[in-house]
């Protein structure tokens, strides 16, 4: 039986009982019985200062990129995820009088998921203040064994590339945590509690832990599992599907020809040799965001075998596909991404220009991955002195 870090924890919380605790934490941070981390932990008789909510709120309420407010008449809920990049880290004033921070969020694999970037933020605060940061660990949902992609580049990090990790980086928060500290140097007083019974090669649904989806458009494990390719498609002019029941899998806009997208994937996979997954042409509404209300034509994505499929090579095919079934309309996003106006959001995304000029230059998906296979190589080996399962 697999056991979250904060099951493991609440066997044994003495060694915090008189701590001066915060908690961040949203609401995937539960027990099997689905107990959220706050109760739990005052059950247990300690006692909580206050709060910190990453991107989405701690409910998940608010959609991507939406300012969360601070929150709480009595217990105070901090949001890392304000109105500005300097409102991502935590004001040291607000570290200073903790003697711990807890740190438990549900992690889905893929770097520009921002949680991770958050838990970075708030060790770099904590070395400063000399707060302990305890991450309470949980298994890597999209298993602990397949990386993928490209390392970011210097002058190409964001919330969403904070680090140089990889695309899919196979670890979980702890070991990400460790990666922090010992290869990044962020020198923080850090204390991982492990989970248990969980393997390296599993997914989440391998094991008897709940699936609470982590975000508004995270709903299920497979929208995971695509995503460290489909969310390329937030840096360019298509919808990625937001506010609709597949985020993700759907891809489209008003001016795309449903077809000749269809076709361009399901050649330009074939020609990737890339597996697991097929291609249905689809129309679809988005409710909000990029096309939000208007009729948008394009993919649909099902996967057929996980364990086979690589989700950069296939976002990296989607993106080929559009530039070919649309040159004359297709375009890469420019407005404000993430607090920044530059580089522009498909940069930031991949952590360089590598993936944006080649395939404007008709650079093929796997080409790409040579280009690349070297620093993730080496990135490899930084990383097998962080792992811990």
């Amino acid at each position: 039986m697999a056991r979250s870090g904060l099951e493991v924890f609440l066997d044994d919380v003495s060694g915090v009982a008189d701590a001066r605790l915060g908690i961040c934490c949203n609401h995937t941070a539960v027990t099997r019985d689905l107990v959220h981390v706050l109760p739990a932990v005052q059950q247990a008789g300690l006692k909580v200062r206050r709060m910190f909510a990453p991107e989405h709120g701690v409910d998940a309420l608010a959609q991507d990129m939406i300012t969360v407010a601070d929150e709480g008449e009595g217990l105070r809920v901090v949001s890392l995820y304000g109105d500005s990049e300097a409102s991502l880290r935590p004001d040291p004033a607000l570290l200073e009088d903790l003697d711990v921070v807890i740190f438990d969020i549900q992690d889905i694999g893929a770097r520009y998921y921002t949680y991770q970037a958050t838990l970075g933020f708030i060790m770099e605060v904590a070395a400063q203040t000399g707060t302990k940061v305890l991450v309470l660990d949980r298994p890597n949902p999209i298993d602990g064994v397949s990386v993928e992609g490209n390392i970011v580049h210097p002058g190409y990090e964001s919330f969403v590339s904070a680090y140089p990790i990889a695309v899919r980086h196979g670890m979980t928060m702890g070991e990400l945590a460790q990666y922090f500290r010992d290869d990044q140097g962020i020198d923080c007083d850090l204390e991982i509690v492990r989970c248990e019974g969980w393997h390296r090669d599993q997914w989440l649904d391998d094991t008897d832990l709940p699936w609470v989806f982590p975000s508004p458009n995270m709903p299920t494990l497979e929208s995971a599992a695509i995503y460290p390719g489909m969310c390329l498609i937030e840096g360019t002019n298509l919808s990625e599907g937001r506010g609709t029941t597949r985020p993700f899998h759907l891809v489209g806009a008003p001016w795309m020809d449903r077809k000749s997208f269809a076709d361009f994937c399901t050649k330009g996979a074939e020609e990737a040799n890339l597996r697991g997954v097929n291609f249905r042409p689809a129309s679809f509404e988005p409710r909000f965001q990029k096309h939000g209300g208007l009729p948008c034509h394009g993919i649909e994505i099902f996967v057929s075998d996980r364990n086979a499929m690589e989700p950069y090579m296939l976002g990296l095919v989607v993106l080929e596909a559009a530039l070919r079934a649309a040159p004359s309309d297709f375009a890469w996003r420019t407005e404000t991404y993430e607090f920044l106006d530059d580089p522009l959001a498909i940069d930031l995304l991949t952590g360089s220009a590598e993936v944006r000029v080649g395939l404007e230059s008709r650079m093929r998906p796997r080409e790409l991955q040579e280009g690349w296979s070297t620093q993730l190589e080496e990135w490899l080996e930084r990383r097998a002195a962080s792992l811990i399962y």
